[in-house]
């Protein structure tokens, strides 16, 4: 039998890299998956080492290449690659890396540095209006300051900036870039109205820094080189095309990139990009060039989703999430009163406050695990109403929703955040994300591949008004508990960085 012709697709997670390989016609060939874990060497410090990121992917491209149904590796025409970000992945000039990575707005080491950042830049709003974002623990340029001050080794002399999907790329093929879209979340380094480079503001922050130059998620950047061939079992010369970011490769892999759409990423984190007509500022969200040329999109993040599930399923001897799942189920809305604060790693959008901390009210010694399971699930569904709610005061429209990641798979998840937002989510045929996405771009190096056909909806969530009061009262006292509860909780993370209570 005469196989297809394929393309490959390998995503960075921030709990695991993935990957895909896809017909030129979007059918799933393959799939292989590493999990991994990340490095916390002190509170709000969240690090990886780079090293882990090429050899799982070099593992998962052997995989894809030998497993039943791939072609030889010369019928796989193209390669893309995406990853969790911005992250701080400080080199030499070689591309060798001088220390683990700064991972993106899960780490939030560097509050000092945005805040005096932020005064010296000319404030909060000269930083928007330039950068399109706030500084923010989610942006690059507080945590290259925070490594001048803390460890000027790491940045010292010439050096090279890269994040996890620019990473691979140079290990498959030797070049050295930037996608538009990662480059405008290194805020400040970045001009988002003339969508380069802005000088001054990259040299106040990354003196030394050898730029990579900019280009478009699905441009080619390079070929597999020998080297990258003999690890991974490619064909050396295959074309390898810039990626981005993973939330913008999920929502290119879902095809939300039309004015209205909004993609809701359900990972270990909680992700939503609201793509819109023309640049959006906010305080509390972030304005981003979009990953397709002539797109703008207003984004906002929660640091922890699934990550709190899994967190719980640990604690509770990890059972299958089938299991925790029909125990939510059978929680019912409002899990015999109880209401949590997904803040357990601090919060990105809308509050930005990186010291926050989940909060668990209501707890009596009859809850169960079901009705934990289920608050946490309530927990990020509030979440997402608090987010979109921020987007749309800062003039975004949600016209469309469109699910995707892991969490999407299920229907309990989908449908509590569709109750508690109001708002119905288009469920499309594939869920598997950024990696597929990834496999996109590099199918438009070679074709004109249609989303529509690679990756159809199939269903749609849509909110039972029957549970609509519940939830409205239950979002306002969300909405009441963290203002409530900060002075305690930050009083509680000053003392978690405390040496002496480690």
């Amino acid at each position: 039998m005469l196989r297809q012709a394929c393309v490959l697709g390998v995503d960075i997670g921030t709990s695991s890299s993935k990957g895909v390989l896809v017909t030129l016609d979007g059918t799933i060939v393959a799939t292989a998956t590493r999990e991994h874990e990340v490095l916390r060497p002190a509170p709000g410090h969240v690090e990886m080492d780079a090293h882990v990121w090429w050899d799982e992917a070099a593992g998962i491209i052997r995989e894809l290449l030998a497993a039943p149904g791939a072609p030889e590796p010369g019928q796989v025409r193209s390669v893309g690659v995406s990853g969790m970000g911005p992250c701080v992945l400080v080199t030499d000039l070689a591309g060798e890396p001088r220390r683990p990575a700064v991972l993106y707005g899960i780490d939030t080491r560097a509050t000092a540095q945005i805040e005096r950042l932020t005064e010296r830049l000319g404030g909060a709003d000269a930083i928007r209006e330039r950068c399109g974002s706030s500084l923010s623990t989610q942006a690059v340029g507080p945590k290259l300051a925070w490594l001048a001050e803390h460890e000027p080794q790491a940045v010292a002399g010439d050096w090279r900036l890269f994040q996890p999907s620019t990473w691979l790329g140079w290990k498959l093929t030797g070049a050295y870039y930037l996608d538009h879209h990662s480059a405008s979340q290194c805020t400040p380094m970045y001009d988002a109205g003339a969508q380069g480079w802005h000088g001054p503001w990259a040299a106040e922050v990354a003196a030394g820094a050898q730029l990579p130059p900019l280009v478009w998620p699905g441009d080619i950047v390079g070929g597999v080189s020998a080297q990258a061939a003999a690890e991974t079992g490619l064909e050396a010369g295959t074309p390898v095309i810039a990626g981005t970011i993973d939330a913008w490769s999920e929502a290119i892999s879902v095809g939300a990139h039309q004015v209205g759409d909004l993609m809701l990423m359900y990972g270990t984190t909680m992700f939503l990009i609201n793509t819109v007509d023309k640049p959006l500022t906010s305080p509390t969200l972030w304005g981003t060039v979009g990953a397709l040329p002539g797109t703008r999109n207003l984004a906002g993040g929660m640091a922890t989703s699934g990550a709190i599930t899994g967190w719980l399923r640990e604690l509770f001897g990890s059972p299958g999430y089938p299991e925790l799942l029909a125990l939510a189920d059978a929680a019912g809305p409002g899990a015999h009163g109880l209401l949590l604060l997904p803040y357990f790693a601090g919060e990105r959008t809308p509050i930005a406050d990186p010291d926050a901390r989940g909060v668990l009210a209501g707890l009596t010694v009859a809850h169960t695990r079901g009705d934990l399971y289920r608050a946490a699930l309530e927990a990020t569904a509030f979440g997402v109403r608090h987010n979109v709610a921020a987007i749309e005061q800062a003039g975004g429209q949600v016209e469309r929703i469109v699910a995707v990641g892991g969490g999407a798979q299920g229907s309990l998840w989908t449908q509590i955040v569709s109750d508690v937002t109001g708002l119905p989510q288009a469920i499309p045929a594939k869920t598997i994300g950024a990696a597929f996405g990834a496999a996109f771009l590099a199918a438009g190096a070679v074709g004109e591949p249609d989303i529509g056909e690679w990756n159809p909806i199939v269903e749609t969530r849509t909110p039972r008004p029957s549970v609509r009061a519940d939830y409205d009262e239950l979002y306002a006292l969300y909405l009441d508990l963290y203002p409530a509860t900060a002075p305690t909780v930050h009083a509680l993370a000053a003392r978690e960085r405390r040496p002496a209570d480690r």
